[in-house]
């Protein structure tokens, strides 16, 4: 039987490249875009479209509907990867634009996965991927909002993968670092005249978005996938010195960079 796999911010990046891998390996995909157009060009390109605003829950609620209509509410794969990314000296930041991070990154994953929970569970089998970052295991000066929201998703995810394993869902977590998408030119900036930029070090570690291909496989196909997928060598290496290094040495080595 085939299995369906919706995924959150097909337009470009992460979510394009997960969407034409799995419709290659014969899963049904539902490519949620933001945008209308978008939308379009992907029931053109063989996915099922759907107009997805993780700010508005509304949208939300009537992409849900949808989706237990197309699948008669019984879900194989939620791939939570649309988002966005706030950046700026915390000085900077409204609280409202600090809402607007987390009703994106954050609230918005929390509805979506909520009410297709019951259709996750139906499966027997369910899988929960949410696309994290680097940013979720550390932060950094000008980074705080996003990482803040990528924070929040990685203790929900902690904490949703305990109160679901007895049905059968199993909920994974990617952290892909640098990865050379969109993502940064479409970041908002709290000071346009100062905009944050990623430190020249990063560019050598960067990978494509295909890197993080094998994880989303491996996420949704295993028998026994796992809590966590660092991607990029800068995920792994922050993920290891987070867990070794005292505070105060991480400090030092993110401030110099």
């Amino acid at each position: 039987m085939q299995k369906t796999v919706l995924i959150t911010g097909c337009s470009s990046g992460i979510g394009l490249v997960a969407a034409n891998d799995l419709l290659a390996r014969g899963y049904k995909v539902i490519a949620a875009c933001r945008k209308t157009e978008d939308v379009a060009r992907m029931n053109a390109s063989g996915f099922i479209g759907l107009q997805l605003d993780l700010d508005d829950p509304v949208s939300i609620d009537r992409a849900a509907d949808k989706v237990i209509e197309i699948t008669g509410n019984t879900l194989f794969g939620l791939f939570n990867n649309g988002g966005f990314g706030l950046y700026g000296p915390l000085h900077t930041l409204s609280r409202q634009q600090l809402e607007q991070q987390f009703s994106t990154n954050f609230f918005g994953v929390h509805q979506l996965t909520m009410r297709l929970l019951p259709a996750l569970q139906a499966s027997g089998q369910g899988r929960i991927i949410n696309t994290s970052s680097v940013l979720g295991l550390v932060s950094t000066p000008g980074r705080g909002a996003y990482a803040a929201s990528k924070y929040a998703l990685e203790a929900w995810s902690d904490a949703l993968r305990l109160e679901v394993y007895p049905s059968g869902v199993r909920v994974s977590l990617i952290e892909p670092g640098p990865i050379k998408t969109r993502f940064t030119d479409n970041v908002t900036q709290g000071e346009q005249d100062k905009p944050v930029r990623n430190p020249g070090i990063a560019a050598r570690f960067t990978l494509p978005p295909e890197a993080i291909l094998p994880k989303l496989r491996h996420a949704l196909e295993s028998k026994h996938p796992r809590l966590r997928y660092p991607v990029t060598l800068v995920a792994q290496v922050m993920s290891l010195m987070k867990r070794v290094l005292p505070g105060w040495m991480m400090d030092r080595i993110l401030r110099s960079h």
